[in-house]
């Protein structure tokens, strides 16, 4: 299996999701600051050298992993309500849903990172940052990033849609 620097750099985020709980409040925001820049780098990496097909799985798994890991210490700490953290996470969990049922109807489909779906990952890494600097904006961001992460959802769909994709079913 080839692996690429760009891979390595994605699965640095897995230790980084385990950590994230256990770590102290100046920790999470390295932690935060390093998951955000391998998911920069990544991406750019990839672009310029070239991907593989591990690097095509573990990256969305590693996000996603390092998000419910992250915003997980926000639920527990009660400083949102539970649908606000799911709004928070509903662009990674409606892909995930749709990811899971193109793999069981044995048609697995890529969409190309959009720009809707990187703001969003903007808006959650700045939602992280409001609730470890503890800002009296945490609330307008996790409904700021909602908001982004629903557009984002749709242009998705769209795009799906137009390359002639059923959106989790294969087709």
């Amino acid at each position: 299996m080839k692996v690429s620097v760009a891979d390595i750099l994605s699965a640095v985020r897995i230790p980084l999701a385990i950590v994230f709980p256990f770590a102290s409040t100046t920790w999470r925001i390295v932690v935060l600051a390093a998951a955000a820049a391998s998911d920069l780098l990544d991406g750019q990496l990839a672009r310029r050298f070239g991907s593989s097909r591990f690097g095509t799985v573990i990256d969305p798994v590693a996000d996603k992993l390092f998000m419910a890991s992250a915003f997980g210490v926000v639920a527990f700490s009660g400083r949102l309500e539970p649908y606000e953290i799911v709004g928070v996470l509903l662009r990674d969990i409606v892909a995930t849903v749709a990811f899971l049922a193109t793999i069981f109807s044995h048609r697995p489909r890529a969409i190309p990172a959009r720009a809707g779906g990187k703001a969003v990952t903007v808006a959650q890494v700045l939602t992280l940052l409001a609730f470890l600097l503890n800002s009296p904006h945490l609330r307008e961001l996790a409904w700021a990033t909602t908001a982004i992460a629903i557009y984002a959802i749709w242009d998705y769909y769209h795009v799906a849609l137009r390359a002639g994709q059923r959106v989790g079913g294969g087709g």
